[in-house]
């Protein structure tokens, strides 16, 4: 095997090494820092159920959870009983979960379809229908599910991809809570 081809190998092996790690939900670990930013819009819902249209101002003192999912996808529907156990469990301190149910497959931008999937899966915060990608791209989002942690001041803290490190994932937000504001 000449050099040239060994270092193609190399080359793909790191790719799927990286691949890899999305693939297990750990790029939000080696994305880590202090903050990513400012909220970014919830604004450009479809339609919101459980709940009135949410904003920045709306949300301002609260811990965040944006979850970024859609009803057919096999990773979200994993990672949703760990989602509705936090928005249960942490509530009444001050988080407050916000689903963003963007499509992946056409048959997903049914709303009376979100609505029974919202119902049948147990979902009692609020979710943005996001027919048109508007919070997805306002967001920069290319994951589902994806996770991002917002604290009481509105900065973007942590980010989490697909499944997984669901108990490092609440550590995020028993710290946020216990942050002040």
């Amino acid at each position: 095997m000449t050099t040239e081809a060994r270092g193609k190998r190399r080359l793909l092996k790191a790719g799927g090494v990286a691949l890899a790690l999305l693939g297990l939900g750990l790029a939000g670990h080696l994305l880590a820092r202090d903050s990513y930013g400012p909220m970014p819009s919830l604004a450009g819902a479809e339609q919101w159920l459980n709940s009135p249209p949410l904003d920045g101002p709306a949300l301002k003192g609260k811990v965040v959870l944006v979850d970024f999912w859609t009803y057919d996808c096999i990773n979200c529907r994993r990672s949703l009983p760990h989602v509705n156990d936090w928005a249960r469990r942490y509530g009444e301190q001050g988080l407050v979960v916000v689903g963003v149910h963007t499509p992946e497959y056409d048959y997903e931008h049914d709303i009376g379809s979100v609505r029974a999937q919202v119902q049948q899966l147990g979902i009692a915060y609020p979710v943005a229908v996001d027919n048109g990608y508007r919070i997805w791209n306002a967001w920069g989002n290319q994951f589902w599910p994806a996770h991002y942690f917002v604290d009481r001041k509105g900065q973007v803290r942590h980010v989490h991809f697909g499944e997984g490190d669901y108990a490092g994932q609440e550590r995020v937000i028993q710290a946020l809570l216990d942050e002040q504001g």
